[in-house]
C-alpha cells in the first residue's frame, strides 16, 4: 500500500492584499520552520503580488502559489495571465476552477482541465477545485456533482507530483458552514476511487484537500480524516495566527 501523501496546507487570499501585506507573509515564514518538516506550506496571493512574495519567500520554507492562469501560452487575451508568467514571477502552484471562477465567471469542467494542461505546461502544480451548491446538496447530487466536476477536469497525464485535487462544497466557502465528518469522508472517498481509476498506482499519492470554513477550531477534526491530505484555506489565510494554527495540526 502506497504511504500517505506529504500534506498540503494552502492558502487563498482572493482579491485581498497590498504591498503591504509582505509583513503577513514575514509571519507567516516566521512560523514555518518546524511546520515545514510535516507538511507543505503555500499562500496563493493576486497575480500582483506573486513576485513580490515569491522573492520574499526566497530560501524560506513557505512556497508561493496563483489562483488563476489562461489556458494558452501567450496571445491576444487582454487582461489575462498565463501559467508560463505566473511560473516566470516565481509561482509553484495554481488554483484552477474554485467555485468562484465556476459561478462568477462561468468555466467549465472543459476550461478548467485545460488550464490545469496550462499548468503543467508550465512546469506548474494544479490545484483542481470542485465542490457542489447548496442546491445539489439538498437535492442529493453531491457525489454526482463531484464525480462528474473530477472526470471532466482531471489533465491527461496527470499525476501525484503535477496534480493536487481540492473539494471545496460551495454552500460551506465563507459561511461559516462545515459539512459533517461523514460527509467529508464519503465525498473524498470518491475521489480517491476516481484518481486511482484514471491515474493507476499514482492516484494513491495524489493529495486531495478539502477547504470550506477551515479554522483553527476545527481543522483538527477535519484534517484527521481519511484521504484529507491539507487543506485550501479562504478568509483564514489571511492573518498568520489563523494560518498557523490550522498549519500546526500537522506539527502537533
Amino acid at each position: 500500500m502506497a504511504s500517505a501523501p506529504r500534506p498540503l496546507v494552502a492558502g487563498n487570499w482572493k482579491m485581498n492584499g497590498l504591498k503591504g501585506s509582505v509583513g503577513e507573509l514575514s509571519k507567516i515564514m516566521s512560523g514555518c520552520g518546524e511546520l515545514s518538516r510535516k507538511a507543505d506550506l503555500m499562500i496563493c496571493p493576486p497575480t500582483t503580488l506573486i513576485a513580490a512574495f515569491a522573492d520574499a519567500a526566497r530560501g524560506s520554507q513557505l512556497q508561493i502559489g496563483a489562483q488563476d492562469c489562461h489556458a494558452e501560452p501567450s496571445g491576444a487575451f487582454t487582461g489575462d495571465v498565463s501559467a508560463e508568467m505566473l511560473a516566470d514571477a516565481g509561482a509553484s502552484a495554481v488554483i484552477v476552477g474554485h467555485s468562484e471562477r465556476r459561478t462568477l465567471h462561468n468555466e467549465t469542467d472543459a476550461q478548467v482541465r485545460a488550464k490545469a494542461l496550462a499548468a503543467r505546461r508550465a512546469g506548474l502544480i494544479a490545484i483542481v477545485c470542485i465542490g457542489e451548491t447548496r442546491a445539489e446538496r439538498e437535492a442529493g447530487q453531491t457525489l454526482a456533482v463531484v464525480g462528474r466536476q473530477l472526470e471532466g477536469s482531471l489533465p491527461e497525464g496527470a499525476s501525484g507530483d503535477n496534480l493536487v485535487v481540492a473539494y471545496e462544497p460551495v454552500w460551506a466557502i465563507g459561511t461559516g458552514l462545515t459539512p459533517t465528518v461523514d460527509d467529508v469522508s464519503k465525498v473524498h472517498a470518491l475521489i480517491r476511487q476516481i484518481l486511482v481509476r484514471n491515474l493507476g498506482l499514482t492516484g494513491d499519492v495524489t493529495r486531495i484537500i478539502y477547504g470550506g470554513s477551515v479554522k483553527p477550531a476545527n481543522a483538527t477534526e477535519l484534517l484527521g480524516i481519511a484521504n484529507v491530505n491539507g487543506a485550501l484555506i479562504g478568509g483564514a489565510s489571511l492573518k498568520a495566527a489563523d494560518f498557523l494554527g490550522i498549519a500546526g495540526v500537522y506539527g502537533a
